[in-house]
């Protein structure tokens, strides 16, 4: 096994990490368990900057560098060098796994996006920031007060 194999391996490992996290990010998401978050995002964080790292290896091993970072410039390493069939194809399953944490990452910032929606109409109903004309007291009156409903109800 090559060393550019080896290394393609590894970061296909540390890859694979990163999308469990996403989909426990995800799962999280959905439950709406935003206090579990954090330590998340602390483990994203730590596997993005091995990630990179791993990456930076790879180019390294491949004599490229990070403006030739390219699938084509990776490709074309490849086609020049048929030998190392084995570390192409770890690089192809790398791109397919590249593809499916983007598509996750995507759908994890949807979901915040909706999240931060809800909390935000919340905010609204509560400090009454909704046009005060389209609520009624119990008299049928528009009801009239300060612009936050805890002081207005003490």
């Amino acid at each position: 096994m090559s060393q550019l194999h080896r290394a393609l391996l590894d970061e296909t490992a540390l890859l694979r990490r990163f999308i469990e996290v996403l989909r426990e990010e995800q799962s999280l998401l959905t439950a709406g368990q935003a206090d579990a978050l954090t330590e998340v995002g602390a483990t994203k964080l730590d596997l993005v900057e091995k990630l990179n790292a791993a990456e930076q290896s790879r180019l390294s091993l491949l004599g490229l560098t990070p403006a030739q970072s390219s699938r084509q410039d990776t490709a074309e390493w490849f086609r020049l060098r048929p030998a190392e069939s084995a570390a192409r194809q770890s690089w192809e399953q790398l791109i397919a796994l590249a593809r499916e944490a983007r598509e996750l990452h995507v759908m994890n910032g949807e979901l915040i996006a909706m999240h931060l929606a809800k909390t935000s109409e919340a905010l609204d109903i509560l400090t009454q920031r909704q046009s005060e004309a389209s609520l009624y007291g119990s008299d049928g009156q528009a009801a009239t007060g300060s612009g936050s409903r805890i002081v207005d109800s003490a």
